[in-house]
């Protein structure tokens, strides 16, 4: 069965087809005939993990065919929801480990404990990490590499991306269409 890409947005983003790269992304994976999904997740504002995960599953139908895209809180919806859901595999950009000490980032609940970094990388055939050492919001030393340090990532670091809240994003459409494409390891 071919891979289907799910985009999960980060918070604050509720017209997801206008947010950042997203609708761009999924407009050219459609173009090139790569099964594609985005849609609006619930609570947008805080991300609450209890809304996100179980959306992801049920709704958006991720599952071990679905290559997850995550943004920001997208990302950490998408590291979690691997902790217990099988997937083809993730691309996170952007992604931390704590709560940054921001009470909104707190309320999600993706860091209300320990990461599991050895069931996520189980439960995915391929994890890929975007980030950016001028992210403004996230410290490339306190955030990024610990995500990079846990899951062992195909890394693409860069310097000047910031937090990655561009309109079009060529780099991840390249990589997203060459894992779509790859046959599935025996």
């Amino acid at each position: 069965m071919s891979p289907r890409v799910v985009i999960v947005p980060g918070n604050g983003c509720d017209a997801v087809f206008n947010a950042n790269w997203y609708g761009w992304l999924y407009h050219e994976l459609t173009k090139k005939g790569i099964a594609c999904e985005l849609k609006s997740m619930p609570d947008p504002v805080v991300a609450r993990e209890s809304a996100w995960i179980p959306f992801m599953h049920d709704e958006l139908k991720c599952d071990e065919t679905t290559i997850i895209v995550g943004h920001s809180s997208g990302a950490e919806a998408a590291m979690r929801y691997c902790e217990t859901y099988k997937v083809k595999g993730i691309v996170v950009v952007s992604a931390c480990v704590t709560d940054l000490g921001d009470a909104n980032e707190r309320a999600s609940g993706y860091y209300s404990r320990p990461w599991e970094w050895e069931k996520i990388r189980a439960n995915a055939s391929f994890i890929v990490q975007f980030g950016s050492t001028d992210d403004p919001f996230l410290s490339w030393e306190e955030e990024q590499s610990k995500v990079a340090e846990g899951l062992s990532p195909e890394l693409f670091k860069f310097e000047d991306r910031g937090h990655f809240m561009t309109s079009v994003f060529y780099e991840l459409l390249d990589l997203v269409v060459k894992k779509a494409q790859e046959s599935p390891k025996l």
